[in-house]
Formats: C-alpha cells, sequence, structure tokens
C-alpha cells in the first residue's frame, strides 16, 4: 500500500526567525498526519479512548535534512512499518510537494495502553484497521 499523505501548509506562528519552519512545529506536523491516518482508515482517538484505549508514543526518532519556509506546501507520508504484540513502528516524512525533497524524517513507535496507562494488547478491529497503514513492501 501507498504511504497515507496529508498535505500541511506552514502558519506564520511556526517558523523561527530564519523564516524556517521550527523543529519543534515538524513534530505537531508528524502527529497531526498520524491522526489524519487514523481517521481516514476510521479509527478515532475518542472513539478508542471511549473503549478504554490509548495510542501513545513511546520513542521518536527524528532526522532533519532540509528546512521548510512559509512558501512551502509540505506532504506527511505516514506507513507502519512493523506491528507488535503491544505496539507498532511508523515511519513518516516531510516533503516538499512541487518537488517531493524529503526535509524531515521520523521513526515512531506507538504503543497501545488501557484507560489506566498500562501496556496491552490491542483489540483485534484495532489491529486489522490498522494493518490498512502497514507497509507491504517489506522495507
Amino acid at each position: 500500500m501507498p504511504a497515507h499523505r496529508t498535505t500541511i501548509v506552514p502558519r506564520f506562528g511556526e517558523l523561527d526567525p530564519y523564516n524556517h519552519v521550527n523543529h519543534a512545529a515538524y513534530i505537531a506536523y508528524f502527529e497531526a498526519a498520524r491522526c489524519v491516518a487514523l481517521d481516514d482508515i476510521g479509527i478515532s482517538l475518542s472513539d478508542l479512548s471511549d473503549r478504554g484505549f490509548q495510542v501513545v508514543v513511546t520513542k521518536l526518532d527524528v532526522r532533519f535534512r532540509e528546512p521548510a519556509t512559509a512558501r512551502d506546501s509540505l506532504v506527511v507520508e505516514t506507513r507502519i512499518e512493523e506491528m507488535k504484540r503491544v505496539s507498532s513502528n511508523w515511519r513518516q516524512q516531510i516533503l516538499r510537494e512541487n518537488d517531493d525533497q524529503v526535509l524531515v524524517e521520523a521513526q515512531i513507535t506507538l504503543g497501545i495502553c488501557d484507560s489506566n496507562g498500562k501496556p496491552t494488547r490491542p483489540p483485534a478491529d484495532l489491529n486489522e484497521s490498522l494493518s490498512r497503514l502497514a507497509d507491504s513492501s517489506g522495507a
């Protein structure tokens, strides 16, 4: 399956004094894109919460390659690389829309917890839905 794609346009408040997107804004872009991807496959974080489950970030590794500016339209690509018993490994990258140049890359580990924050196995329907974001290339 191709990566899920979410378009982001940087806002003035996300820029640093050099007119580059601030490094912290990219983390918010990654999170927003994961939420959109989950919504697009029928998983609402609020519905999961109502069912007693939480999706939590347990590891985040980010590599900054090139800066984005206020004039850039960005695309966040999101895919799951590996699904484990109580966690999943995600790969996300931010590209400049007009030339597909990779600007920022992230490896994220997400865990599933119960409403008390204790790691737990995800419900079968959640894993089934998440598999629609899985990288079928084996990368």
